[in-house]
């Protein structure tokens, strides 16, 4: 079985949340827990840490990851989706699992995925366990794929649980409320493991410390403890800050290889995550330092991409994979202050979403380039150009997401910035390929 043949079974024979939404959602644990029996429990022999939110998992993730592999630490990292290829989801060290690795696991295990039929997500994560452990990482840091409570990552008990933050998204699986969705994250919390929540929010804090009390947990709210204050002018690659601590100077200046208004909050989350991490055996530097030296290299130790992600000058083109209201939101704030002469969007959302609270938020003045991401679920270009010319936002519909982003290089001028947003499959189709 060549690697083509195998990615060909899983998307063909498995429901893919990634490609049709809801339908691939399984609302309970039976089938990871089966797949990790049948593979000697996996998940029971590494270290790890868990990541739910509503945005910034990912981000944080690949921080403590970056790290912890400052650290020494064999580090495994599995997030999703992925963008380009499949091998992004499950990395130690920064470098993907190879094709024969996963062809090997389809191969070895086909008959049991064939009598457990399990989703796509379901079989991604045993797969990733059990990679890890047969690679005997010293740690791994696992992003939750959707909520957390039934989430299949969450057969884990991790040295520490982390909640980046809650807002809406996914509500027809997750809740209506922000109360009901951040019980459904607060189903990481683990009895005796503590947790640390990024941001305060007064709809979601009293479930996180109820939960935390019941679990018998200890608590800690990032935003409560360290303030970031940018220590010289945002740019398109990188950040630095001062760090406070309870009002008191406590790092005069840290370095992050990667940029974006995203990144304050994140890099506080991972902050107070790693101060509070209780690390395996390890020598050498002081643990702050390594927490600098990680972020430091963020992308050359993790290969972090599609946040904030520069991909083309004159014009200036920047892709970033905010997807939802309020990460939209943050996004384009930032983009306003953004030297340019005129302002581009390609973009596409998924079908399964209502896009209209997040058109709201786009500037009438830019031009606008829809496309349908090449995936089921992809809304069509022609509905979303409608629905966004309702909202004054008059733009053009394109067969594909390169298209768009051809014509929107053939109007722009040199001084222009185009931005490539609005779901995380949109920026896939544009991003560079890495090996």
């Amino acid at each position: 079985m060549l690697y083509r043949d195998a990615l060909n079974y899983l998307y063909a024979q498995l429901p893919m949340f990634q490609r049709v939404g809801p339908a691939a959602y399984k609302k309970d644990l039976g089938n990871t827990l089966a797949l990790c029996a049948y593979l000697d429990n996996p998940h029971t022999k590494f270290k790890s840490v868990h990541i739910a939110g509503t945005n910034g998992k990912g981000s944080v993730s690949h921080m403590l990851a970056a790290a912890c592999q400052a650290a020494g630490l064999k580090t495994g990292l599995y997030v999703s989706p992925h963008y380009k290829d499949f091998r992004e989801r499950i990395k130690i060290d920064g470098q993907y699992i190879s094709r024969k690795q996963v062809v090997d696991f389809v191969e070895k295990h086909r008959a049991k995925i064939e009598e457990i039929q399990p989703s796509f997500f379901e079989l991604c994560v045993a797969m990733a366990f059990d990679y890890f452990a047969r690679e005997q990482v010293d740690i791994a840091i696992v992003e939750v794929g959707l909520g957390g409570r039934l989430d299949s990552t969450n057969i884990i008990t991790p040295l520490l649980s982390v909640i980046t933050n809650i807002s809406y998204d996914h509500q027809n699986m997750l809740g209506d409320t922000l109360p009901l969705i951040a019980g459904e994250k607060a189903g990481i919390i683990k009895p005796g493991v503590p947790v640390v929540i990024g941001e305060t929010h007064p709809e979601s804090a009293p479930v996180f410390l109820k939960k935390a009390a019941e679990t018998g947990s200890e608590i800690v709210f990032a935003d409560q403890q360290f303030e970031l204050v940018e220590a010289s002018p945002p740019n398109w690659k990188t950040a630095h800050f001062s760090v406070f601590k309870q009002g008191r100077l406590f790092l005069e200046k840290l370095d992050v290889d990667a940029a974006g208004p995203y990144l304050q909050k994140n890099v506080t989350t991972a902050l107070q995550a790693w101060e509070w991490l209780d690390l395996p055996a390890r020598t050498g530097p002081p643990k702050l330092e390594i927490f600098q030296t990680g972020l430091k290299n963020l992308k050359r130790l993790t290969r972090f991409i599609g946040r904030w992600q520069l991909i083309g000058q004159k014009p200036t083109v920047l892709c970033d994979s905010a997807h939802n209201e309020a990460g939209l939101r943050t996004t384009l704030e930032a983009i306003k202050s953004a030297p340019f002469r005129q302002l581009h969007f390609v973009t596409g959302f998924v079908n399964d979403k209502s896009v209209d609270p997040v058109l709201a938020l786009f500037p009438p003045s830019a031009r606008y380039y829809f496309a349908k991401a090449n995936i089921p679920r992809g809304l069509e270009a022609t509905a979303l150009r409608e629905k966004a010319a309702s909202l004054g936002l008059p733009g053009r519909a394109y067969s594909s997401v390169k298209n768009a982003l051809r014509a929107a290089k053939r109007a722009a001028a040199p001084e222009d910035l185009i931005v490539v947003t609005g779901s995380i499959f949109v920026v896939a189709e544009v991003l560079p390929v890495r090996e």
